[in-house]
């Protein structure tokens, strides 16, 4: 049996998903793009639960990590199928988080980091 697989991940940088608005377009790309991990830049959010990620993900998304905005600026999601990831967060700063993905498939693992910044020159310079 091949064991190998790709794995499908949507970056995005949403620009908020406070409005509820933006959710069903948010959902509707993830279906679209068939990922099996979604990493959403500039969430805007102190707070996800996973009330909050069945608005945003199809089925199947279960687990996340969240990098909580500051005064409603950035904000990091990464999140995953739980059926095909078990995952250890190795590293979070103010603008990165970095996890090791292991698939349930074959137990390989791997390191996904994402990454937002801002775009003043303040927060250029901290970057």
């Amino acid at each position: 049996m091949n064991t190998n697989r790709y794995w499908k991940i949507l970056c995005w940088n949403v620009r908020g998903v406070n409005s509820d608005k933006k959710w069903n377009s948010i959902r509707d790309k993830v279906i679209e793009s068939r990922s099996d991990i979604v990493c959403l830049q500039e969430t805007k959010k102190e707070i996800i639960d996973q009330v909050f990620l069945k608005n945003i993900c199809p089925h199947g998304f279960d687990s996340f990590v969240l990098k909580p905005s500051t005064r409603a600026l950035g904000g990091i999601l990464i999140a995953w199928k739980g059926t095909l990831f078990a995952e250890t967060e190795i590293f979070q700063n103010d603008f990165a988080i970095s996890v090791e993905m292991r698939s349930a498939l074959n137990n390989s693992s791997w390191i996904l980091t994402t990454i937002y910044a801002p775009c003043t020159p303040s927060g250029k310079r901290a970057f």
